[in-house]
């Protein structure tokens, strides 16, 4: 049983433990796209169907993320196998459970207004912006936004954070970013708020098939 039931992975040179930061943003990034198609099904066609479905998948996934261990949670299984050649990067277990059980809260909020009273409000709207940007930078980033909530609750560190980010650090000459490349990112900015100025028009005409095979096809 003590197999089975736990949190987290003792691995040697490290004296809590830890899990794969890998494989969560793998899962992280499997949860992000099924959700994303989930709520684009919902806000352009009214249609929470998928968004009830992911929301029980979500739910079930965290239950046993939490309360029964994360390496039997389906999401994170896969992203174990997606990411099987990869060298593992440990994480403090502690923080991620902290960071998990505050995503477990807001599954259990969207399943009461969702999918028991079958309902929608300003609430379910901020949950799911919530939910998308958490994971999207922990996909995205590798960034744990929980995780963060972890030292203002308990009052101390985190210990084996993605990236050492835990630890006081220089950064390297390649992680600095220089007044030139941030100009650069201004401009680009700059560059699509005027083709959406300038193209606008242009780009809302319908498209039409180059080769006619749509026609084609509905002629035979």
């Amino acid at each position: 049983m003590n197999k089975i039931l736990g949190f987290g992975e003792k691995v040697k040179g490290y004296n809590i433990p830890v899990l794969n930061e890998r494989e969560i943003r793998a899962g992280a990034g499997i949860l992000f796209f099924f959700l994303m198609v989930a709520i684009m099904n919902a806000a352009l066609k009214m249609d929470f169907t998928l968004l009830k479905y992911f929301i029980m998948v979500f739910l079930a996934d965290f239950i046993i993320r939490v309360f029964i261990n994360p390496k039997f949670a389906p999401t994170l299984i896969l992203g174990r196998f997606f990411v099987r050649k990869q060298v593992p990067e440990y994480v403090g277990a502690p923080q991620k459970k902290f960071a998990w059980v505050f995503g477990l809260i807001l599954a259990i909020t969207m399943l009461i207004h969702i999918n028991i009273l079958n309902g929608y409000s300003p609430i379910t709207g901020i949950i799911c912006m919530i939910c998308i940007i958490f994971l999207f930078f922990e996909a995205a980033f590798g960034i744990c936004l929980g995780c963060k909530f972890y030292k203002w609750y308990y009052k101390e560190n985190a210990q084996y954070c993605p990236g050492e980010v835990c630890e006081i650090q220089d950064r390297h000459d390649i992680q600095k970013t220089s007044a030139s490349q941030w100009l650069m990112v201004v401009g680009f900015a700059a560059y699509i708020f005027f083709t959406v100025w300038f193209l606008h028009d242009t780009f809302k005409q319908p498209v039409y098939d180059i080769f006619g095979l749509e026609k084609n096809i509905q002629e035979k």
